[in-house]
């Protein structure tokens, strides 16, 4: 019995020891670069030259890595499969992470140019994905709109969802191929919330775009501005985003926000929960948040910047668009994709599936 137990100890000794070596390694590993931080974001979705100025002016390295959808960057964060001081997700992915514990609150202390953002878009986190506005920044946002070619579709004809089932427009229609943002086209058509869960509704979406799927010429997300562009589509759906540079290469298209209201995004900096350099991270945040660079990154990517201070310098006939700045009243009809839950996606992919397979 002793010699089991002088066994028992050596190995229990052996096992503290390996632990912590772990400990030793992880830690210095997360502090060996002190004046560095990680960044997980969309690819190409920060003004060319940024990063290096951040570099020059504080002493910190930036490690950039891109991923191209939510749903990409989620397991990564969720398994520790990587160690990111600030990302990058939209709306409904803070909203899962927020109640998975995976996201850090954010220091406001350390973020002074916060009070750029605009107070109309952290009411809208706040009444939706990040109540209290305790663990996501507004970075970019945007909405979903119709665009169409004028010289085929009079100016004033296209108000609403509805007008996208209309048999005149038959093999001119582009619609995104994007389950939550096609089911939300046809669920805000039918006047139902983008974010029903309720069978019901969610089979009357998925009917009514079988019944729409003669007249469409194609599914498309990326491409959708092209074609339209090129004039191989006449309408379609794209976000507002698209808009300027589209009419910068096609003087004929034009847009309107549907009066049903919309799908609008807003994308987030956050700090995850594991992060090795979050006073480093937040320091980006900051950076971010200053007007000039906002302004850059609005000039680059052209979408709606929730930085009111940059907002300030842009030309009057930018700053005041009802494109890049619809009314309150719009956005009030409007809302930003929610996380439905398991169950929630389940009956999303379940209604996709009928709706693909007719």
């Amino acid at each position: 019995m002793k010699l089991l137990k002088g066994k028992k100890l050596l190995i229990l000794l052996l096992a503290l020891c390996v632990l912590c070596v772990c400990v030793v390694v992880m830690t210095s590993c997360g502090q060996k670069e002190k004046n560095e931080v990680r960044i997980y974001s969309y690819g190409d979705y920060i003004a060319p030259g940024l990063i290096k100025q951040f570099e020059k002016e504080t002493g910190i390295k930036v490690v950039y890595d891109t991923f191209d959808t939510n749903e990409e960057m989620y397991p990564v964060i969720k398994n520790q499969a990587g160690v990111y001081d600030v990302i990058c997700p939209s709306d409904y992915m803070v909203e899962r992470m927020r109640n998975e514990g995976l996201l850090s609150k954010i220091d406001y202390s350390k973020v002074p140019n916060f009070k750029n953002i605009g107070s109309r878009y952290l009411k809208i986190a706040d009444r939706s994905y990040d109540p209290g506005n305790k663990y996501a920044v507004p970075y970019q946002w945007g909405i979903a709109g119709i665009m169409y070619n004028s010289s085929k579709i009079k100016k004033g004809e296209i108000t609403s969802w509805n007008d996208l089932w209309n048999k005149k427009y038959k093999g001119s229609i582009i619609m995104q191929d994007s389950l939550r943002d096609t089911m939300g086209a046809s669920l805000k058509a039918l006047g139902y919330s983008l974010n029903s869960t309720k069978k019901s509704e969610l089979s009357a979406a998925a009917d009514y775009l079988v019944k729409q799927k003669p007249l469409v010429y194609k599914y498309a997300n990326d491409s959708a501005r092209d074609l339209l562009i090129g004039n191989s589509a006449d309408i379609g759906v794209v976000w507002n985003g698209e808009v300027l540079y589209s009419q910068e290469l096609n003087k004929d298209l034009d847009f309107v926000i549907p009066k049903e209201g919309t799908e609008l995004f807003i994308d987030n900096w956050c700090i995850p929960k594991n992060a090795f350099h979050k006073s480093n991270g937040l320091k980006w945040i900051n950076f971010m948040c200053r007007a000039d660079v906002a302004y850059k990154n609005y000039e680059y990517l052209t979408y709606s910047t929730p930085n009111e201070a940059a907002r300030k310098m842009m030309p009057a006939k930018l700053r005041n668009s009802k494109l890049l700045f619809p009314s309150d009243e719009l956005l009030k009809k409007s809302e930003v994709l929610r996380d439905v839950g398991p169950d929630g996606d389940d009956l999303y992919s379940y209604y996709w599936k009928i709706f693909k397979s007719r």
